[in-house]
């Protein structure tokens, strides 16, 4: 990937962090983008810049972009930034099902407007969307986040299409219950409803997996890397789950 530049959003940690390591590892230029600054300084990647951006705002979003671009031209979009909360259905308010959508599904929109002119007439890109197996199934008690998520695959599987033959690539990686904070956060809420201790409930949420473990987030940024190499042209419109065979 030596030449090509590229924005990974949500990049202070988890599967945003290590994807953007491994893109760097690659031979890419890496801007990390992110809601704290402080955070993304933190990981310390070389040839990496740090630029603060809200995905779920618009003029945060084009402001973040443009700051980007004056590094070089945008080759690779990571779209990562996400944020879930679980709650049952008729206790998901209108507010909490707003901020999902913003911030899973146009923040997504937002950011691949800002990339994908450039790459087009270039006549290179490579988009990735971070999704989940949420995108590909349902789960209970987290309506919102599967329905933003859902969205993810159908603007993947859409735009795709659009720019088949402009040497853009669309595709979407479909993570399960990686080991990452939000896993953890997960877990809390399990044992702090449940009563189960921790080690208690994080092997149940590694149950899901037919491996019987959660997914590393370093395993997710591998399925990126080979969905951004320049050899993968002929990948597009994929919803690849890296998740042990919990969904086929």
């Amino acid at each position: 990937m030596d030449g090509l530049h590229a924005v990974v959003t949500g990049g202070g940690s988890g599967i945003g962090a290590a994807i953007a390591a491994r893109l760097a590892e690659e031979g890419a230029q890496v801007t990390l983008m992110g809601r704290s600054l402080q955070r993304l300084q933190s990981l310390q990647l070389a040839n990496a810049r740090c630029v603060v951006a809200d995905v779920s705002d618009a003029a945060s979003v084009q402001s973040a972009f443009d700051t980007a671009a004056e590094f070089a031209p945008i080759d690779i979009l990571i779209n990562n930034a996400g944020e879930v909360e679980s709650a049952p259905f008729t206790r998901t308010s209108l507010a909490l099902w707003q901020r999902l959508l913003d911030v899973n599904l146009t923040g997504a929109f937002l950011c691949t407007q800002q990339v994908l002119p450039g790459m087009c007439e270039r006549g290179f890109g490579r988009i990735v969307n971070v999704a989940s197996t949420a995108a590909l199934t349902g789960y209970a008690y987290v309506a919102a986040y599967c329905a933003a998520k859902h969205g993810v695959l159908g603007l993947t599987r859409s735009l795709a299409l659009e720019v088949a033959r402009r040497g853009v690539t669309v595709n979407a990686v479909c993570p399960g219950y990686t080991d990452t904070a939000i896993v953890d956060r997960a877990v809390e809420k399990i044992a702090e409803k449940t009563g189960r201790g921790a080690d208690e409930a994080r092997a149940a949420l590694a149950s899901v997996n037919p491996q019987g473990r959660l997914v590393r987030p370093e395993e997710v940024a591998d399925t990126v890397a080979w969905l951004c190499g320049r050899e993968s042209a002929s990948i597009n419109g994929q919803a690849i789950a890296v998740a042990g065979g919990e969904v086929m």
